[in-house]
Order: C-alpha cells, then sequence, then structure tokens
C-alpha cells in the first residue's frame, strides 16, 4: 500500500519524489563532445579543399569565357577593319579611354581581383594593339590569376589555347612544355 501511495504521489508532485537520478545533472560527457569535435573537424577537413578547389576551376571558368568573348570581337574588329590595329576593348563594357587591362570579376578592386586579362600583338608581345607601329596581324590575351594555385590562361590568334599554374612559364607565345604543366583548353 505505501508503494502506491509514492507512485501517487509522484504522479501529482514529481517534486515530491526522490529517486536515484532525480539529483543527478543530465549532459554530454566530454569523450562525447570529443567525439562531435573530431567528425565534425573530419567533415571540415574534407569539405574545405574541395569548395576552394570549386571556386578556383569557376573563376578559371570565367576567365576563360570572358578571353573568348574578347577573341571573338577581336575577329569582328579585323573583319571590318582587316587588320586588328586600333582594337580597343572599352566598348565590350561600356568605357571610355583605353582599355589597357581587363579585371575580372568586373569592378573588383584589391584582393578581390581574380584575374587580370590582357591584349598584345602577337608579333610584338610588348605592345597593344593601339599601337600604331605594330603590323597587327595577330594577337595574344594571357589572362593571369591573382591566385597562385590557379592556371595562368593563353590564347592566340593562331589557335593556341593553354593553361598552365607556374606563372612565369605562361608569356604571350607559349605556355611552356607539357612536361613543366602545360595543358590545352
Amino acid at each position: 500500500m505505501e508503494i502506491i501511495t509514492k507512485q501517487q504521489a509522484c504522479v501529482i508532485s514529481p517534486m515530491t519524489c526522490t529517486s536515484h537520478r532525480s539529483g543527478a545533472i543530465r549532459g554530454f560527457t566530454l569523450i562525447e563532445l570529443m567525439i562531435v569535435v573530431v567528425i565534425i573537424a573530419i567533415l571540415a577537413a574534407i569539405a574545405i579543399p574541395s569548395y576552394q578547389e570549386y571556386a578556383r576551376r569557376s573563376n578559371a571558368s570565367m576567365a576563360q569565357q570572358e578571353m573568348q568573348k574578347i577573341a571573338e570581337q577581336l575577329e569582328r574588329h579585323k573583319a571590318k577593319n582587316f587588320t586588328y590595329r586600333d582594337f580597343d576593348p572599352n566598348y565590350i563594357y561600356g568605357q571610355t579611354g583605353a582599355l589597357t587591362s581587363v579585371t575580372l570579376p568586373r569592378g573588383a578592386t584589391g584582393s578581390a581581383i581574380k584575374y587580370t586579362i590582357t591584349i598584345r600583338d602577337a608579333e610584338a608581345p610588348t605592345k597593344l594593339l593601339t599601337d600604331t607601329t605594330i603590323r597587327a596581324r595577330g594577337w595574344a590575351i594571357l589572362a593571369t590569376s591573382s591566385d597562385t594555385r590557379n592556371y595562368n590562361l593563353l590564347i592566340t590568334s593562331a589557335g593556341l589555347r593553354c593553361k598552365n599554374k607556374f606563372s612565369s612559364l605562361v608569356t604571350y607565345i607559349n605556355c611552356g612544355t607539357p612536361s613543366t604543366g602545360s595543358e590545352e583548353w
């Protein structure tokens, strides 16, 4: 009879009940917390580098698209003028005045710049296509990455499309050799 009374008292007022668990503090043990932290660290170690590589590929793809757009405009310019001379990409981007380089993403400054694209004469890579002393029979577009782990890209009027992660090997003429990391794109 006494047991029933205690059970009834526990149902009516749980504060009057005394059990071995009522005084214990509930929570997670240190081992459980450490296991959760280790699992999160493993997931982060896998996810963060994958995301960074995805972002690099995205930036390189953006630069390739921009280079192809400029190359298309160069060919249109030659079809109208019979030469690449005096090509200035400022009208593509809605700017006035000569444009010596294009930064990507457009409008970015400082560390937000992912690529810088420059256009030069294929025969005289130190000269812009707006230089009056060049013959302007060909062009070369070089995209230099601000990230040392991303590709530098080259496209020329002769049909060369290559990329290399070693920026010192990518010039307006070529991207090095396959043994030095050069790839076609």
